[in-house]
């Protein structure tokens, strides 16, 4: 590891206003994560969560504060430079699968690789059969369970290697069994790879999997 995490949150605030009223969502959230480590966000709903996530990921830009990926200072970015983060070093996955319906469940995986530059058929394969999928890459997404096409977009994610893995209730439409192999795999992928993690989460027992844990308050990380 080196003396410079590859996640570092500064300070970050932001806030919304509704009807007039300015309502403080984050307050001064401060969090980091080197190489290779996992890191579990809980909180009750509303706490920030989220909107956490969505600013480390450039979807949305904080009122103040600092993220650096990798060393880089990405709030400052502008749109495009934000794109070019999540193309190529932050991957996302969110309750909504986004697959593309009009592309084979093998070639969902392998997109996100594809437009990173970083494509492997044999990580690709690995990933299908982790997931339970190896027998469905010539299908499209619509013949696929919920629960399978959550797995799908989960291995579309990894199959990029990124840097830095965002997920938000990855495993949230799943059972727990499914749940857990999911987890398995993503933490593995974390550990080979030195990718880092940061999962949202309401489960307590999915999150004393990861490495750490942060419980998020009235826009604040009280633990």
């Amino acid at each position: 590891m080196t003396d410079t995490p590859l996640l570092r949150v500064s300070d970050l605030t932001k806030s919304f206003s509704d009807a007039g009223r300015r309502i403080d969502v984050l307050n001064g959230v401060s969090l980091h994560l080197d190489a290779g480590q996992s890191l579990a966000l809980t909180g009750e709903s509303g706490s920030g969560k989220s909107t956490l996530l969505h600013l480390i990921a450039g979807l949305e830009a904080p009122d103040d504060g600092v993220i650096e990926i990798g060393g880089l200072r990405t709030d400052t970015l502008d749109d495009a430079g934000r794109a070019r983060l999540r193309r190529s070093d932050v991957g996302l996955v969110f309750q909504q699968f986004n697959l593309i319906p009009s592309l084979s469940v093998g070639d969902n995986i392998a997109f996100q690789a594809q437009l990173a530059g970083r494509y492997d058929g044999a990580l690709v394969k690995t990933l299908a059969d982790q997931i339970g999928v190896a027998d469905q890459l010539g299908k499209y997404p619509e013949a696929l369970s919920g629960g399978q096409q959550q797995r799908v977009a989960i291995a579309r994610t990894l199959a990029a290697r990124p840097k830095l893995v965002l997920a938000d209730e990855p495993t949230g439409n799943l059972d727990e069994p499914r749940a857990d192999a999911v987890l398995d795999m993503m933490l593995r992928i974390v550990r080979d790879t030195g990718t880092a993690l940061v999962m949202v989460t309401h489960s307590r027992r999915l999150a004393e999997r990861l490495d750490r844990v942060a419980h998020l308050s009235r826009g604040r990380i009280v633990a």
